[in-house]
């Protein structure tokens, strides 16, 4: 099940970035890369659906935060 999930996390993050004409900035990978890791982990740690989407999103946030402080530099 857990394999299923993060296979499925993956093609969608890989389908999303790959939608980018240009290259993605740092924010756009931060946000991907957070939402992805982020997922997995809720999922490991909790083990419901809501873990996995809330600890998506926390990911998400935070790869943003990081990959706009890398754009910035």
């Amino acid at each position: 099940m857990k394999t299923n999930l993060l296979l499925a996390v993956a093609a969608a993050s890989v389908i999303g970035l790959s939608g980018c004409a240009s290259s993605p900035s740092n924010q756009q990978v931060g946000t991907g890369v957070g939402a992805v890791v982020g997922g997995v982990a809720g999922n490991a740690l909790f083990g419901s659906t809501l873990g996995t989407v809330g600890g998506a999103a926390a990911g998400a946030l935070i790869g943003n935060e990081a990959g706009k402080n890398r754009d910035r530099r």
